[in-house]
C-alpha cells in the first residue's frame, strides 16, 4: 500500500523503515532530511496515486497546524490526512471537520513504541470514520505488533486514549522514580542497577519501564550523575489533568507526577533523575547534562 510520510524524527524515520519491511510503499518528505525525500508536500503529491493518505508525524502544535494547512490544500477530494503526533483531541476533532468540509478525510492516530518502536512495534490507538480507517487497515498492522492496533472510536479519540496513555505513564515514572530515590538516599549502600535487575524477573512491579531503568543505570552509572534532575512535559500530562477536571474525576497519581516534573527544574532530586533518565531510554528524548556541582557528594 502506498503511503506519503511527513516528518523523518526519532518516529517517523523507524515507522517508515518498518512499512517498507513490510513490504509498503512509502514516499517521504521532511525539510531536515534532504537525501530520500521529496522537496515539498506538492512534489510528494505527485508521488502517490489518488486516493492518497498522507501521514504527519511532526511536532505537536503550530508546526502540525501548519502541515495540516497546507494539506488542505494541496489535497484531493477522497484522500486522507493521517496525524500520529500527540495532538490535542479538541484540535483533532475541529481537523477532522475542516477535513470533512473539503471532501477529505481525517484520521487521528495516537502512536506509542518510542525509539523501539522499529523493531517490537508500535501501539496504536486510531480514531476517526470507518471507511478510512478500514482502507488503512495495512498500514496500521503492519506497524503494529500482534494484538497492538485498534480503531478506538469517532474522530479525536485515538488521540484522546493517548493523551490518557501518557498521563498514566507519567504516574508510572514518578512511582518509579520515588521509590528509588528512597533507596538512594537510605542508610544502606544499595546497589540501584542490582535492585532495578532483579525487579526485572518475577516482581510484581516488573514493567518495561524497569527495564529500561536498568538499562539507564547501566549506561549512565548507578548514582545517574551525568543526568540533570530536569523533568520536560511535552502536554498530555496537562490534558489529562484538564479533562479529568472537566468530567470531575480524581486524578491525585496523575496531578501529583505532573506538578513533580514542575518542581524539577527548580530542585535537584534524585527522583527528577530517574525520570529524565527513562524518557531519554523509552522516547529518544534529551536529557540535559548534570552540571558537576549538581552531582552526588560520593560520585568522584
Amino acid at each position: 500500500m502506498q503511503l506519503g510520510m511527513i516528518g523523518l524524527g526519532r518516529m517517523g524515520d523507524g515507522m517508515t523503515e518498518r512499512l517498507r519491511r513490510h513490504g509498503h510503499d512509502v514516499k517521504t518528505y521532511d525539510p531536515n532530511v534532504e537525501a530520500r525525500t521529496a522537496s515539498s508536500l506538492a512534489e510528494l503529491k505527485t508521488q502517490l496515486d489518488a486516493p492518497r493518505a498522507f501521514w504527519t508525524m511532526v511536532p505537536a502544535g503550530q508546526v502540525t497546524e501548519e502541515v495540516f494547512q497546507e494539506l488542505l490544500g494541496l489535497a484531493d477530494e477522497g484522500d486522507t490526512i493521517v496525524d500520529g503526533g500527540n495532538s490535542n483531541f479538541r484540535d483533532s476533532q475541529r481537523r477532522h471537520r475542516e477535513a470533512r468540509e473539503r471532501g477529505l478525510h481525517f484520521v487521528d492516530a495516537g502512536v506509542s513504541g518510542g525509539i523501539f518502536g522499529l523493531e517490537v512495534g508500535f501501539c496504536l490507538m486510531v480514531g476517526g470514520d470507518e471507511e478510512p480507517v478500514r482502507r488503512l487497515e495495512p498500514i496500521f498492522t503492519a506497524l503494529a505488533p500482534e494484538g497492538g492496533y485498534a480503531h478506538v472510536g469517532a474522530p479525536g479519540a485515538g488521540h484522546f486514549v493517548k493523551m490518557v496513555h501518557n498521563g498514566i505513564e507519567y504516574g508510572l515514572m514518578q512511582a518509579y522514580a520515588e521509590g528509588f530515590e528512597i533507596m538512594e538516599r537510605s542508610e544502606f549502600d544499595l546497589d540501584l542497577r542490582e535492585i532495578a535487575g532483579i525487579w526485572r524477573h518475577g516482581s510484581v512491579v516488573r514493567s518495561w519501564l524497569l527495564e529500561l531503568l536498568h538499562s539507564a543505570f547501566e549506561e549512565h552509572g548507578g548514582k545517574l550523575e551525568n543526568v540533570a534532575p530536569y523533568v520536560e512535559d511535552s502536554g498530555e500530562g496537562r490534558w489529562t489533568v484538564h479533562e479529568a477536571i472537566a468530567e470531575n474525576v480524581p486524578a491525585p497519581v496523575i496531578a501529583a507526577s505532573l506538578f513533580a516534573r514542575f518542581a524539577s527544574r527548580d530542585e535537584t532530586g534524585f527522583a527528577a533523575r530517574v525520570a529524565a533518565a527513562l524518557r531519554n531510554q523509552f522516547g529518544g528524548h534529551a536529557i540535559k547534562a548534570a552540571e558537576k556541582s549538581e552531582t552526588s557528594p560520593d560520585s568522584s
